[in-house]
């Protein structure tokens, strides 16, 4: 049998235009099929990136494809051009000769270069250092633009901070941005710094905030990670002598004299995020950060607002968070008495855990005061679970509430998934244009609604990538028939999963709980 020949095709952002990874493949196909023949071409495996940057070789479909060929020798990797592989010569030199140790070819259709032969290879070594040079002109590009930007002090766009308001002004000819304050969200904001710095956390910052009746800019409570975002974001830095040194000390670029920063305006902060491979935002370092001073008002004092990070880091490992590895089976499906809260699995000092009401935690007592649920009410679940109805029941209870997904569904998921993320992708490449003017409330809006079908789809994905084939359902129901005897052997998502789809609603109000299934019961064996 003939060694297979793999295709590789990557793009950095998830759009239908350009060198699309569809146009990718189907390219390496003709080449494929010119040079090697019909069968080599249908019969090549395909292996796509999509929404990740050349910089490195740390690319899921990328390392799959290596270990693949570590397994198998590939006869060859094709690929539709040089970059789509890497932009590190580093990086490309050492997959050029990982491969050629296991005699594995490598082509690149667009440049016309072959490994096979020493002239395609030095070519191609040249060629790499190129797609480097570039990669590293566009990164210097956009850096000296940005430096640019930060003299004129200008809000970029985006989802306004808590306490303004984006407004398009005039400056020098130019149409430009800035941030106008918000009196009643500044009260907010100054709250939450006095509260902070006189609590010294953040769960007690919360539960105030939370008896107080504080609600976010969207109407929703403040949570601790909100509280966490407003304090760390240096918008609301006044530009005074304290903050200027806080920040050289943080080895920022800063792009304004320390005279500039005489107090009467906020810091602005360019290049604090970057894009994270695969979609979503990650914070840069401190280090890359370039900081002058902005058009907008300051807003708290440079000591309160250093003093304020001093204690986050301080208190950075105190906060309580929910453990990792657990044996709870009732979270997600606990709910309170009381409020109607979550009831969420807590770890015990004696290495047991207790189910605690959200809200209770949060307010400190102040809001709920329900006692906590013993974790022993797992095991009295499970009972019940055990005398569950028979198998023509359980049926269509799974098929009710189980798997709203099913694997058959996973294309179309996919499919969706992806044009939600073209979607996306030009709605934020339309919010610059439109910054401060009437269309960017609509295009934010627009843009909130497709992050949360973006996050429904990825759900709905990860449930039909782990849920049965509705041919299985039978099978299931007929284990589930003998619960109790089969819970040993089912792992703990599986045990979570069953317990979802089995529970209508169990409440908990201090001192007994409310069950009731979503089928009847069955009638005890003679």
């Amino acid at each position: 049998m003939q060694e297979p020949i793999a295709i590789y095709s990557r793009k950095s952002k998830q759009t239908g235009r350009g060198e699309s990874i569809e146009n990718q493949i189907e390219l390496c196909r003709q080449y494929i099929r010119a040079h090697f023949g019909a069968e080599s071409a249908e019969s090549a495996l395909v292996y796509e990136d999509e929404g990740f940057s050349g910089g490195t070789l740390d690319r899921p479909r990328f390392q799959k494809m290596m270990a693949d060929e570590a397994a198998i020798p590939f006869r060859f990797i094709v690929v539709y051009r040089l970059d789509r592989i890497s932009r590190s010569v580093a990086d490309f030199t050492r997959l050029i000769d990982a491969l050629e140790r296991r005699g594995t070819g490598f082509i690149s259709i667009r440049e016309q270069f072959d490994t096979t032969c020493p002239m395609g290879r030095a070519m191609m070594y040249i060629s790499s250092v190129f797609s480097q040079l570039e990669r590293e002109t566009i990164a210097e590009r956009i850096r000296d633009n940005m430096l640019e930007l930060s003299k004129t002090g200008r809000w970029l766009g985006g989802v306004t901070p808590t306490g303004f308001r984006s407004e398009t002004v005039q400056k020098n000819q130019k149409t430009i941005c800035r941030l106008q304050p918000v009196p009643e969200e500044q009260r907010l904001v100054r709250q939450i710094f006095d509260c902070y710095l006189k609590t010294q956390s953040l769960t007690r910052t919360e539960a105030e905030l939370l008896c107080r009746g504080e609600q976010s800019k969207n109407g929703r409570s403040l949570t601790r990670f909100a509280i966490r975002g407003i304090l760390t974001n240096p918008v609301y830095l006044r530009a005074d002598g304290a903050a200027y040194d806080y920040l050289q000390q943080c080895g920022v670029q800063l792009c304004a004299d320390r005279a500039a920063f005489d107090g009467d305006r906020g810091v602005a902060v360019y290049n604090r995020t970057a894009r994270r491979r695969g979609g979503g935002q990650k914070s840069n370092p401190k280090e890359q950060w370039i900081v002058s001073v902005g058009e907008h008002p300051g807003l708290i004092a440079g000591r309160s607002w250093v003093l304020a990070q001093q204690l986050l880091e301080q208190n950075r490992q105190k906060g309580y968070r929910a453990p990792r590895s657990h044996a709870a089976l009732l979270s997600g499906v606990l709910r309170c008495g009381q409020c109607g809260a979550w009831m969420r699995p807590k770890k015990l000092q004696n290495g047991e855990y207790c189910y605690m009401c959200q809200t209770k935690e949060r307010s400190r007592r102040q809001k709920c005061s329900v006692k906590n649920c013993p974790g022993a009410i797992d095991a009295l679940v499970l009972a019940q679970l055990a005398r569950l109805s028979t198998p023509r029941a359980l049926i269509g209870c799974l098929e009710r509430l189980s798997f709203p997904s099913s694997p058959e569904e996973q294309p179309a998921l996919r499919a969706e998934l992806r044009e939600t993320g073209d979607r996306l992708a030009r709605l934020r490449g339309s919010l610059q244009k439109c910054a401060g003017t009437a269309a960017e409330a609509d295009v934010l809006q627009s843009i909130g609604m497709l992050r949360r079908r973006e996050a429904a789809l990825r759900e709905a994905l990860e449930q039909a990538q782990g849920a049965p084939a509705p041919s299985d359902v039978p099978t299931l129901a007929r284990k589930l028939a003998d619960f109790g005897e089969v819970l040993g052997e089912m792992p703990l998502p599986r045990r979570r999963m069953a317990a979802r789809a089995l529970i209508a609603e169990l409440v908990w109000d201090g001192e007994t709980a409310r069950l009731r299934l979503g089928i009847p019961p069955r009638e005890d064996r003679k």
